[in-house]
């Protein structure tokens, strides 16, 4: 049996192309077919069918290759684990062309170091997220969704439930909403007489 290179790659949104890594699999030897992906997935979550596809067609004796650690995994946790499995399932893995060997001490400190900066890099895009979020909020550009309702709307709705002459999926069809809509109006409304 021929030992095979299995690719794996990984964007955080459907937004992102994949092509970048997709070329750089291809030139570090993976056939296009090996190739299994990820999109819209972020390498926080460990439940990814890609990488659960790519991990099920590895055999012992093929090498698993992403371009980058953070490709695989985004927290020290997951790197490990994924490198665990695969050590003991016999199969290498290279990151960028460099194969790990997870019994070599300098290669693990290496191999810890970059999972540490991997899972670094996605605390960073979350604070600044988080930030960003709390300046548009300040600004009044945060919003969120659009309610289904307007107020008119709303306030109609919950005369008629207050009425009792419509059931809550009566009124749910006749404004087009779901019945959560109608229960969560209703809720708000009993809310503000209190």
């Amino acid at each position: 049996m021929t030992e095979m290179l299995i690719g794996y790659a990984r964007v955080s949104t459907d937004a992102q192309d994949l092509t970048v890594q997709r070329n750089a699999l291809t030139g570090l030897g993976v056939a296009p077919e090996r190739v299994y992906v990820d999109q819209g997935l972020s390498g926080t979550n460990r439940d990814r069918p890609g990488l659960a596809r790519a991990l099920a067609a590895c055999r012992a004796g093929d090498t698993l290759v992403v371009t980058k650690l953070d490709r695989l995994a985004r927290s020290v946790p997951d790197a490990r684990d994924i490198s665990a499995e695969l050590a003991t399932a016999g199969v290498r893995l290279s990151l960028g062309g460099s194969v790990h060997d997870p019994t070599d001490p300098i290669g693990r400190l290496l191999f810890n170091a970059l999972a540490m900066v991997a899972e670094f890099e996605s605390d960073l895009i979350r604070a600044r997220t988080r930030e960003g979020m709390a300046i548009a909020r300040e600004k009044g550009r945060l919003r969120g969704r659009s309610p289904k309702l307007s107020l008119a709307q709303e306030k109609h709705l919950v005369e008629l439930h207050a009425a009792g002459n419509h059931s809550s999926a009566e009124l749910a069809e006749l404004f087009t909403v779901s019945r959560a809509t109608v229960y969560r109006a209703v809720e708000r409304a009993g809310s503000n007489r209190a």
